[in-house]
């Protein structure tokens, strides 16, 4: 009779959740396992925190019930939550992710929100190592834009970004191309409204101090960029010069340490005008911002002293 009442409450949310919760107890990865496992579902599911209030005692379906404990078990094993569950919420989209792929963070969100600003209608927008697509399918969906293209390094991310878009095909506004290759190669000859990237900036020497979620889940590629974390950088800020046209925007986000050098970068270069370092929501120099200048104007410049401001969003 116990045997049978533990089958039939497991079969309800509650249960599954309860379920879940004991295969993270153990974990050395998880800190409050209930909790863990009522995110894991929702997640899952893509519904509020109160649905579980509302649902408690309700069935969960069987199938739902045993991608919940497979996503435990990794859960317990230290993947992130969003590889555990295989999903990743942006903005306004339900992305598929995995260890091919960049987690979205909420920083690139406001990335987004900065390119769709500065972008008027019309025009290309270039997404630079795009991973999963999160900020090109952010762009055709949100934006006003003729086209996105986004490009990566990895054809592993450009599988997982190509299908994204074909899931999220109904709610894109702008045709989305997927091209692989290194940085603005693939989009050669394309002339940009916006290019905006959330390169590789992490030095090598750095790796140790990364969360293990991090170090030990996230793809290399998408995270280090050679000894000082600015080769990506520096590269991205020469090559999109030439793809921009006149009155186009670069944006970037980077890592507090690097902002200033990033905007002193594309200062330096000539090309540029109007560079500017925005703040994140926790006040940290997060994104580069520079606008191409008309050939006319660009000139060569001899330093970023006066070109370069600060300011929050």
């Amino acid at each position: 009779m116990g045997r049978e009442m533990v089958g039939a409450r497991e079969e309800t949310v509650a249960g599954a959740v309860a379920a879940a919760a004991a295969l993270l107890r153990d974990s050395a990865h998880v800190a409050d396992a209930q909790a863990e496992a009522r995110e894991l579902l929702l997640s899952l599911i893509d519904a509020p925190a109160s649905w579980l209030v509302l649902h408690r005692d309700d069935a969960l379906a069987s199938n739902t019930r045993e991608t919940l404990l497979a996503a435990a078990q990794r859960r317990a094993r230290g993947a992130p939550t969003q590889y555990a569950t295989g999903r990743a919420h942006f903005r306004h989209l339900t992305l598929a992710v995995d260890e091919r792929v960049l987690i979205p963070r909420p920083e690139t969100e406001l990335l987004v929100e900065l390119a769709l600003d500065s972008a008027g209608e019309g025009g290309v927008a270039i997404d630079v190592g795009t991973g999963s697509g999160c900020i090109a399918l952010a762009l055709a969906s949100e934006g006003r834009f003729d086209r996105v293209v986004g490009t990566d390094v990895s054809s592993d991310a450009i599988a997982v970004a190509r299908a994204n878009a074909a899931a999220l095909a109904p709610v894109l506004r702008a045709p989305v191309e997927l091209r692989v290759g290194s940085l603005l190669g693939p989009a050669r000859g394309i002339r940009a409204r916006v290019v905006v990237s959330n390169p590789p900036y992490i030095a090598a020497g750095e790796a140790s101090a990364l969360p293990a979620a991090v170090r030990d889940w996230e793809p290399a590629l998408a995270l280090y960029s050679g000894s000082d974390g600015m080769g990506h950088i520096a590269a991205l800020v020469r090559e999109a010069a030439d793809a921009l046209e006149p009155g186009g925007q670069l944006l970037m986000e980077v890592d507090a340490r690097r902002a200033s050098l990033a905007a002193e970068l594309a200062a330096a270069d000539g090309r540029y005008e109007r560079v500017q370092v925005r703040l994140d929501l926790t006040g940290r120099e997060r994104f580069v911002l520079a606008r191409r200048a008309s050939d006319t104007a660009a000139m060569p410049n001899d330093g970023p002293s006066g070109r370069t401001t600060r300011g929050a969003r």
